[in-house]
């Protein structure tokens, strides 16, 4: 009976938020894991996620595709992860999350390996977000090559080593003010284990061939809502100040060439405009984290797992009142 070390799994992004994530649940599961990134030197940290020799880091970068197809040689399922939150020099929305997922994906097909392809809610071919429509042309792409191939979607995902709550958990302990954009956008974030497990399953073959799936969290909130409750664990209280859209827009101009949590775009604050969560279709057909058998963890239980340090005292400071 064949095990699934018998199974090469190469993981494309594979040491991003999301793909460290990925990388451990394939482990946990016995598959061997070839990661695939433009810098495999930096990539070190992904090795104790598995037994020895069992997750082996490569050189590919999805603008060369000759380096993509000597990625995946010999792998029996290909995982694409690949995304920018931002664009700079030749890493362009396009270049990345269209064209370079239309390469892989080509790739795949003429290796003839199952593919599993991440892009994101929101992602539309008439959005008016340069990255939502690069993620909506990726997915074309993918099932244009190959279309067996499952498609998640994850709404804003939250972890230790996100960009999401811990950049706000930041800016809280830098600033008695904290500007608040899109505050009645209404997101499901979603933790990034949860759909990490989604992608492990799909290996599995638990996931529909040639199915998108949306992936959320167990709750609904506004924008407003997720930024309290991150200032409530992190027991921090600067003043929310509503910025509205053209403003934020102007000021994204300047601060798009901002270092760290100061970073925003205008495409970012496009983004904010639209609500990012599981669509009613999704439910109904049962697309959804809770279709595969995946109870979702909320912002609540985990976030307290890391956003501690960003309180005054650290891990066992006492809540203010």
């Amino acid at each position: 009976m064949a095990s699934n070390l018998d199974t090469l799994v190469t993981v494309f992004g594979g040491s991003g938020f999301l793909g460290r994530n990925v990388v451990r649940a394939l482990c946990r599961r016995d598959y061997r894991v070839r990661v695939a990134v433009r810098r495999p030197e930096l990539a070190g940290y992904l090795q104790p996620s598995g037994k020895v020799g069992q997750v082996h880091t490569v050189q590919a970068n999805v603008r060369y595709p000759a380096s993509i197809e000597a990625a995946l040689r010999d792998s029996q399922v290909v995982i694409n992860l690949v995304g920018v939150l931002t664009e700079g020099g030749a890493q362009s929305f396009d270049a990345v999350q269209a064209r370079g997922a239309e390469t892989i994906a080509k790739a795949a097909a003429a290796a003839g390996a199952q593919l599993i392809h991440v892009s994101a809610i929101g992602a539309d071919a008439e959005s008016p977000s340069r990255y939502a429509r690069a993620k909506a042309a990726g997915e074309a792409a993918v099932l244009a090559a190959v279309p067996s191939a499952t498609i998640f979607r994850p709404s804003v995902m939250f972890g230790p080593e996100d960009q999401f709550t811990n950049r706000f958990a930041a800016l809280a302990r830098m600033s008695p003010v904290l500007p608040l954009i899109g505050s009645d956008t209404k997101m499901q974030p979603v933790y990034v284990g949860d759909v990490a497990t989604a992608v492990a399953d799909a290996v599995d073959g638990k996931a529909k061939a040639g199915a998108t799936y949306e992936l959320g969290g167990p709750e609904v909130l506004t924008m407003r809502e997720i930024i309290e409750a991150i200032l409530e664990i992190a027991d921090r209280k600067p003043m929310l100040m509503p910025l509205p859209f053209g403003l934020a827009r102007f000021k994204a101009n300047f601060l798009q060439f901002a270092p760290g949590a100061l970073k925003l775009t205008p495409d970012q604050v496009t983004l904010l405009a639209r609500d990012n969560v599981v669509s009613d279709a999704a439910k109904a057909a049962g697309l959804t984290l809770e279709g595969l058998g995946i109870t979702p963890d909320s912002l609540e239980a985990i976030a307290p797992q890391y956003l501690w340090r960003f309180r005054a005292a650290g891990q066992f400071q006492r809540k203010s009142a």
